[in-house]
Formats: structure tokens, C-alpha cells, sequence
């Protein structure tokens, strides 16, 4: 079909990309390998569709593809959570950087 080669067409691009990415210091090798156990496991979704059927059955869900949307819903939410972590952490630490550097040009 042809939406398989287009899927697996860009998951090619993007394993590049990431392996390039870590080439260039960008990525460490714990999102490295992140990035491609995801992107391999679309691969195999989508070349083996049936492969989703059979998970769905263990996990009593009616259809392959429901097992796909509640699991990316899931793995979603968790970014977000993960990414406001770093966010307020960042935060914290220019609200300290600011008030080391005001503290500091107060006592020049």
C-alpha cells in the first residue's frame, strides 16, 4: 500500500536524523535509543499490522488500533508531564541566576 511506504519512507528520515543527531552531540545515547526502539516499533506496526491485532487481544482491547491510539494518548501525556518537569526546573534556575547576578551588580 502505499501509505506503508510513505510511513516507513519518513521513519527512514527520521532514523537518520536521530542517529545524526547523536553523531553531533545533540542527543545522548539514552534518547538515541529512545527515538529508535519508537520509530522501528512504527516500522514494525506498520509492515506487520496483525502484530497490533495480537497485543489488542492480550490486553483485552477490541482493535488493533485502539491499542495504538490509548497507548500513543498514554506515551503523550507522559512527554507533556516530563516536558513541564523541565520547564519548571529550567524556570528555577534563571529565577536563581537573575538573582545572582542582581545581587552581585547591587554590591559592585
Amino acid at each position: 500500500m502505499l501509505i506503508q511506504f510513505l510511513i516507513i519512507a519518513f521513519s527512514l528520515f527520521v532514523v537518520i536524523n536521530i542517529i545524526l543527531s547523536y553523531k553531533r552531540k545533540n542527543i545522548s545515547l539514552k534518547g538515541l535509543l529512545l527515538w529508535l526502539i519508537l520509530w522501528v516499533a512504527i516500522s514494525v506496526i506498520v509492515l506487520l499490522p496483525k502484530t497490533t491485532t495480537f497485543f489488542a487481544q492480550i490486553l483485552g482491547v477490541g482493535r488493533g488500533t485502539d491499542v495504538i491510539v490509548y497507548f500513543s494518548i498514554v506515551l503523550l501525556f507522559y512527554s507533556v508531564f516530563r516536558l513541564f518537569l523541565k520547564l519548571e526546573k529550567i524556570e528555577s534556575e534563571i529565577t536563581k541566576i537573575i538573582r545572582e547576578i542582581t545581587i552581585n551588580s547591587k554590591q559592585k
